[in-house]
């Protein structure tokens, strides 16, 4: 089980990664409005993986901001799937091996 140290940092490492996830949304779409410099689609989709996907979601919807793009909004939404999932199974772990 973590410690209240490892939960901290846990959390603030999520917390900086979702607001580095929705600036850099948030940038992308700037840039797309003005015609310059974009963000790869990868980044935005590797900064969702590592666990920016819920800031990515809120950008996506608020920002309006690659809604149009299927295969972009399908593989966000399989990573979503994903880290779901995987948030699932590390709390079903952690109330196994607790009892």
């Amino acid at each position: 089980m973590l410690g209240l140290s490892h939960a901290a940092a846990l959390g603030g490492y999520f917390a900086v990664v979702n607001v580095l996830t929705y600036l850099a949304f948030r940038r992308d779409k700037r840039q797309s409005e003005a015609r310059g410099s974009r963000t790869p689609e990868k980044t935005l989709l590797t900064l969702a993986l590592i666990g920016g996907w819920p800031a990515a979601k809120l950008a996506q919807r608020s920002l309006r901001h690659k809604t149009r793009k299927q295969p972009f909004a399908f593989t966000l939404n399989v990573i979503g799937a994903a880290c779901g999932w995987a948030v699932f199974l590390m709390i079903a772990a952690a109330i196994y091996t607790a009892a």
